[in-house]
């Protein structure tokens, strides 16, 4: 239950967004004296409309996204006579360029508030990770069950018997250096009596001496995903990668923190952008049956998969934060300069402004609106592969779905 109605309740997230999205762009068009005659939640026939004003508002039977008719939006748009002076085509640039952003930036706030209310609820955390080797003693070591779950256990683990606490950066074992968890974890498990741990602990270095524990576990094949029958004994001493706790702020102090926190989501954001080309190659490997690579992008439904595995295990801060990351990249993403997103019409409307001012220092009177039909191959191109693009990543979400918990 707990993760079906996260969710659901991540799902629902995402179509506020959208809609809070379509908002940006009929609050922005209403302000500066626009005609918009409709705004709906959804796509497909029509389940529920009422009519406010000049603009009828509803809800379609699909809830995968929304739209905001705003009244000659391009010089393609059929438009009653009394429309004519109200088309957005023939509007001021500022006016267009601010209906235009009007979305993009509802979904900053939108993600902004979402940081707020995690910061004072469940605090901040930091973008970064401690070093791979850095060890946090995690108590008993448990055995595994069949399934791959842990079975119960109680008392210290061989780590906290040992002396070894939060922090303990990991350098070597038994002498060899290490770098990775992989390395840690490997030379761990496959000792069968006490190893020596090289740590750096306030500076300096020190040698600490364990005794690992010998649990059964059922290992998965990476190449078939299949668990073993069979179990195989391996050497545990209770720890896990180290991590940074959260921060919490009262109300005051969350707006600033909140802001730093965002400019630093911002850089992510646009940093995985610019990757999601190199991340095609990614995704076919993991619909073809290879590891899932967790920096891969996610469809709706992988995102609404995460939400409710957060839900599920009860962590609403990390639900919180995907859904603010969310509209982060929404709104990031409708900024690329290519049709039909909203950079697209964006770009159209600052190229109409360079050149007419152009014309206009030659004396020449400012130019006809971009011709739209003559932006269609290019429309479309950019519709079939963000499509395709889209169609794998749903594939990658259900053959092979990014999995927080193990």
């Amino acid at each position: 239950m707990g993760f079906a109605f996260g969710f659901v309740l991540f799902a629902l997230g995402i179509t506020v967004s959208v809609a809070l999205h379509e908002c940006g762009h009929m609050w922005a068009a209403q302000a500066t004296g626009m005609k918009v005659r409709r705004y709906f939640v959804g796509f497909g026939p029509k389940v529920w409309s009422f009519r406010r004003g000049e603009t009828e508002y509803g809800v379609k039977a699909l809830p995968l996204g929304g739209f905001c008719d705003i009244a000659g939006m391009t010089a393609l748009d059929e438009l009653e006579p009394e429309e004519l002076d109200r088309a957005m085509y023939r509007q001021a640039t500022w006016k267009r360029l601010l209906v235009m952003i009007g979305g993009i930036l509802m979904n900053f706030l939108l993600g902004f508030l979402l940081i707020v209310l995690l910061a004072v609820a469940w605090g901040l955390p930091r973008l970064d990770s401690p070093p791979a080797t850095q060890i946090f003693p995690a108590g008993c070591v448990a055995a595994q069950n069949p399934d791959g779950s842990a079975a119960p256990c109680t008392g210290e683990g061989p780590a906290q018997v040992a002396g070894l606490k939060r922090g303990d950066l990991v350098t070597a074992v038994d002498g060899s250096p290490i770098k990775s968890w992989d390395q840690f974890k490997a030379r761990t498990e496959a000792a069968t009596g006490p190893v020596t741990y090289t740590i750096r602990r306030d500076g300096q270095s020190m040698d600490v001496k364990v005794l690992p524990e010998r649990v059964a576990t059922y290992p998965v094949d990476p190449a078939t995903k299949v668990r073993s029958a069979t179990p195989v004994l391996v050497g545990k001493v209770g720890v896990g990668q180290d991590y940074y706790d959260p921060q919490k702020y009262n109300v005051l102090a969350a707006l600033p923190a909140s802001a730093s926190f965002t400019g630093d989501m911002f850089g992510k954001t646009f940093e995985s952008l610019a990757q999601m080309p190199t991340k095609v190659v990614n995704l076919w490997h993991a619909v073809t049956g290879g590891v899932r690579d967790p920096d891969t992008p996610v469809s709706v439904y992988g995102a609404s998969k995460i939400g409710g595995e957060t839900a599920e295990h009860g962590m609403w801060g990390a639900f919180v934060l995907v859904l603010a990351s969310l509209n982060f990249f929404l709104g990031a993403f409708n900024l690329l300069p290519l049709l039909p997103l909203d950079g697209g019409h964006i770009a159209v409307v600052l190229y109409e402004k360079l050149r007419n001012s152009l014309r206009g220092r030659r004396g020449l009177s400012p130019g006809a609106p971009v011709d739209y039909l003559k932006l269609l191959p290019a429309t479309y191109v950019v519709v079939v592969i963000g499509g395709a693009y889209m169609i794998l990543t749903v594939a990658a979400d259900i053959v092979n779905p990014i999995k927080l918990f193990p």
